[in-house]
């Protein structure tokens, strides 16, 4: 994954708000002029330079398919994107849900699964007056949604210990070498049959 800075992330939500293309007004307009025209700019040039937006012959600026696919692809796995967001700043459900476009009701149900499986953190903070549940991600959720990137979504299991998922998947591998040893099928197969069984009493 293009890694992302807080400002590239608000530029980049900027443009999902103004339906992929936003100009200097609709920067203007937003709590982006806070950092100023030096720190705008800055992003702007770094953003395009990595391909993540694209300048118009207006002088506007449009979103790219490669930044849309970073947290905007419904495609990607909502906790997969979940994930990446909390890599880029700690968020509030209210903030994801702004941000990613999925509904609280959905959130709620992924951040739970998260949660269960010690890859994101909940911390109460007030703010403003009133208690926020903001969550964070942990080392472990970084840790599993770099492995994302190379092995893809499908292999990531929810609700084990990092312990119990290394212990599956090198039973895997004995099982995976064991089929490439050339030795007596008979032998093969009772080995095979002991170490499914050692899964299923593992309960992965």
């Amino acid at each position: 994954m293009r890694k992302l800075g807080t400002t590239d992330l608000e530029i980049l939500h900027l443009a999902i708000n103004e339906k992929g293309r936003f100009d200097e007004n609709n920067l203007e307009n937003s709590n982006l002029k806070r950092f100023g025209v030096g720190k705008i700019l800055d992003s702007l040039a770094s953003l395009k330079d990595r391909k993540m937006i694209s300048l118009n012959k207006d002088g506007s600026f449009s979103i790219t398919e490669l930044s849309k696919d970073i947290l905007w692809n419904k495609a990607t796995p909502p906790w997969a994107r979940i994930l990446r967001l909390l890599q880029i700043k700690s968020c509030s459900i209210e903030e994801m849900s702004d941000i990613l476009k999925i509904s609280k009701e959905e959130l709620d149900t992924e951040i739970e699964k998260l949660r269960k499986s010690q890859l994101v953190l909940m911390s109460p903070q007030r703010l403003n007056g009133k208690i926020v549940k903001i969550f964070e991600i942990l080392s472990e959720g970084i840790e599993v949604i770099d492995r994302t990137e190379i092995e893809g979504f499908d292999k990531i299991r929810f609700g084990k210990s990092t312990a119990e998922i290394d212990i599956f998947e090198s039973i895997d591998e004995i099982i995976q070498k064991i089929q490439d040893v050339s030795f007596d099928q008979n032998k093969k197969e009772d080995i095979v049959v002991q170490l499914t069984e050692l899964k299923n009493r593992l309960k992965i």
